[in-house]
């Protein structure tokens, strides 16, 4: 078959991860189908193609009029058999046969105001669009790649999808994440603590920091902690955008430290010496971070939403994310009880191995081959 994938995330956090894993994967999967990976300009020099997989300059920003009128063009100049968007953002008038990737329905269900920098008439206009393209999604493709049951069960209640045309792919921690775990020394990761003048003891959290993540439940929970560990610091992670930028401005204590967008060796730093990675949101597609701390050896506090729970399974200790009281006591008694903490270790050092970026290409290079015309 020829294989058209969507590639233009490929350089972006989130969806970028899931491509460059996905794209890494296949190159060593699948020698019979030819592949024709779509980047934008920023991106295509630096993608190496092999034998059977072709890049293809597709220049067109994502949610844009080009994405919706030349996208489509491009993609039938191909005369592609399967394209795999591996997002939501389906050109809806391409009508050629394809895949999609939902990793989530945050921006349904977290689409207040608070949650955009755009003024309320044009995220109006903006909201309309989505849910149109997301109706083209879910309807017009032969399949539907998640990466969890919870998201699974979402698109079946609230989108009517029939079950048995979604697929569930879970995703995996980054090779270079395992690389840098097994090579790294204790001296190395306090070089890194130190350099973000980091003191232990501290709670750890790396993601965005909009409204649904619940950054400020977190915070509010770290106040309450301190008065009871005075020692405590709480550090936070992630790409410095206008939510972190409004976040800091509101919430400025001497400790909390603000690390900022962190390369994969500071990251792995980071987890190693936290006393408790904690995620808090209201809702996740899949989440990543609790697989990467369980590889660090963090014990890992998380959020009961969303596919968190299913994820992190009896390795982690879980709090309702609306109860902030309750993010406290679960996060105190891994800080008080360091049986409970260690158990906490030595199940994730277990649980993430169940999960892999190979297992996630082959279920999808089953799908491709099961939508091939006899």
């Amino acid at each position: 078959m020829k294989i058209g994938i969507d590639a233009r995330f490929y350089d972006e956090s989130g969806v970028g991860r899931y491509l460059r894993n996905l794209i890494k994967s296949l190159s060593v999967l699948d020698k019979r189908n030819q592949y024709y990976i779509l980047l934008l300009q920023k991106d295509y020099e630096g993608f190496t193609e092999n034998k059977n997989f072709k890049k293809i300059l597709a220049d067109f920003k994502w949610y844009g009029f080009a994405e919706q009128f030349s996208l489509p063009n491009l993609l039938r100049q191909l005369n592609l058999d399967l394209v795999h968007f591996p997002h939501f953002n389906v050109p809806i008038f391409y009508r050629g046969k394809f895949v999609v990737t939902i990793h989530d329905l945050i921006h349904q269900h977290h689409s207040m105001s608070r949650s955009t920098t755009l003024d309320p008439f044009t995220f109006r206009i903006k909201q309309m669009g989505y849910r149109k393209v997301f109706k083209v999604a879910t309807s017009k493709s032969q399949k539907i790649l998640v990466p969890s049951k919870s998201v699974q069960q979402l698109l079946v209640a609230e989108w009517n999808v029939i079950k048995d045309k979604i697929i569930i792919t879970p995703e995996a921690v980054d090779a270079n994440i395992l690389k840098i775990v097994d090579k790294m020394v204790k001296n190395d990761y306090e070089k890194i603590l130190n350099k973000f003048k980091i003191k232990k003891p501290y709670l750890f959290y790396v993601g965005n920091a909009h409204p649904h993540k619940n950054v400020e439940g977190l915070i509010e929970a770290f106040l309450v902690l301190q008065q009871r560990y005075p020692s405590l610091k709480l550090v936070l992670s992630g790409y410095d955008h206008y939510f972190w930028q409004r976040l800091k401005q509101e919430n400025q204590h001497k400790d909390i430290i603000y690390a900022g967008f962190v390369t994969d060796d500071e990251l792995v730093a980071l987890y190693k010496g936290a006393a408790v990675f904690v995620l808090p949101s209201f809702e996740e597609g899949f989440g990543i971070p609790i697989l990467e701390a369980m590889v660090c050896g963090c014990p890992v506090v998380a959020s009961r939403a969303g596919s968190l729970p299913e994820v992190g399974g009896e390795a982690c200790l879980y709090f309702d994310p609306a109860l902030p009281e309750d993010m406290v006591e679960k996060i105190s008694r891994v800080l008080d009880d360091d049986g409970l903490r260690q158990q906490l270790i030595k199940r994730g050092s277990k649980r993430y191995k169940q999960f892999s970026w190979q297992k996630l290409a082959e279920k999808t290079l089953e799908v491709y081959n099961s939508l091939k015309e006899n």
